[in-house]
């Protein structure tokens, strides 16, 4: 197949490409690198050290044989995406392009702001693009399952059949998003829908949980093919967090009482469920919804975990319960339906001690990285402004491999125009 992978550079979508390119796909890259720019922004880094784009794709050609192209660029300027779809002329489009973290969107009104046109035209400038130049392409979009929020019923897998006055009918599952990031992405899902009704576009929405781990095989063939580890309190998953916290001896940090549940899926899993999406398609004019996760587990638990995987490797890890910054249910039900990517085939890698000790092993190996004031939370959900470290001027050695983008200059949050923002990267 002919798959474009949209943020292909970000930490799903890299080991997503190569994922592809290795079962044989023919893929392209597109991407601005706003998510390294953002860690500038930010005056944060990956716990691992990733190459520039140009030196991954020599690596991976090298390697394996394979060519990836890379098409330097942004989504929310149509000129350009409408160019990728036209001239490459995609069997499918993986959409990871997006800003994906909460916190960063609550920072205040211009992150908001932000995160909410880039997203939101984004997606858009996307559908108009496979409606104008290739309609039978099937779009796959990176959702999140925090668009359900916690409802006190079990989540379904997108839509809800109920009964009212009598009357029977299925609906879109009720949202209750937690952040404006979230907000975006439920805009996105409304978009998705009404293009393949309107459109007969297809589409499949996977509604992704948070995602741990660094390595894939792919990632694995070469230091130079090394994946991100965000560990810091805006982008960092909660279970690559306390990883990095415990390898260099600082408290876990669990929000408020630490029952706050989630779906979790190692990302090995992230890059099949994308590639079993692409192989079955939906139907013109459908819009189906994928709950793409494989555990749920509380954040205590989590913890709790990470403390006695640390014990076996002679680390002494400390659970701390900070005060919760999020508006959320500290304790609360969950139960979420996750059974149609299994039936297509998916074999879920579950967390386990063997996993746990790698991702702990990363961690203690570039601990000289980590900078332990990025552990605790600096954006509180209840201030309409968090200030944040100073911006740092990304070096123009890193810029991109083709043509001008945003990063080659710092990133300003309030520069919200039509051909300007940057995208990329998911999984909470």
């Amino acid at each position: 197949m002919k798959i474009c992978v949209l943020g292909g550079d970000g930490y799903c979508g890299w080991a997503t490409a190569l994922y592809l390119s290795s079962r044989g796909h023919q893929v392209v890259i597109a991407d601005n690198f706003a998510r390294r720019q953002w860690d500038y922004e930010l005056g944060v880094q990956t716990l691992t050290p990733i190459r520039p784009m140009p030196e991954r794709l020599r690596a991976w050609k090298q390697l394996t044989g394979e060519t990836i192209d890379c098409l330097s660029g942004d989504i929310t300027d149509y000129e350009f995406i409408s160019s990728v779809v036209r001239s490459f002329g995609p069997d499918a489009v993986v959409h990871f392009a997006e800003q994906r973290a909460a916190p960063y969107s609550m920072i205040d009104r211009k992150h908001a702001v932000f995160t909410q046109v880039n997203n939101v035209v984004g997606t858009l400038n996307l559908l108009f693009a496979l409606r104008e130049f290739q309609p039978d392409c099937h779009l796959v979009k990176l959702g999140t399952m925090g668009e359900y929020g916690t409802p006190n019923i079990d989540i379904e897998e997108g839509y809800i059949a109920i009964e009212h006055n009598g009357r029977k009918d299925v609906l879109p599952f009720p949202k209750q998003p937690g952040s404006f990031y979230h907000l975006s992405k439920v805009h996105d899902s409304h978009n998705i829908m009404f293009a393949c009704k309107i459109w007969g576009l297809r589409a499949t929405d996977l509604n992704q949980g948070v995602v741990y781990g660094t390595m894939t095989d792919e990632v694995a063939l070469a230091e130079a093919l090394i994946n991100r580890f965000d560990y810091d309190e805006i982008f960092g998953t909660v279970l690559n967090r306390f990883c990095a916290q415990a390898a260099v001896g600082h408290p876990l940090t669990v929000y408020g009482k630490g029952g706050q549940t989630r779906g979790y899926l190692d990302i090995r899993d992230t890059v099949r469920c994308v590639e079993l999406a692409c192989l079955k398609p939906a139907r013109p004019g459908e819009c189906r919804v994928f709950n793409q996760f494989t555990e749920q587990y509380s954040v205590l638990e989590l913890a709790r975990i990470v403390q006695a995987a640390g014990r076996k490797v002679n680390l002494h890890v400390e659970i701390d319960h900070l005060p919760d910054p999020r508006v959320e249910a500290e304790e609360h039900y969950y139960n979420a339906r996750h059974s149609k990517l299994v039936e297509m085939g998916l074999k879920p890698h579950l967390l386990s001690e063997s996993l746990l000790d790698s991702l702990l092993n990363i961690a203690i190996r570039y601990q000289d990285r980590i900078d332990r004031s990025l552990f605790l939370p600096k954006v509180n959900w209840r201030n309409a402004r968090n200030e944040r470290r100073p911006k740092v001027t990304a070096p123009a050695a890193e810029s991109s491999s083709a043509g001008h983008s945003s990063y080659d200059a710092p990133f300003e949050p309030n520069a919200v125009s039509a051909a300007g923002n940057g995208h990329f990267e998911q999984g909470e």
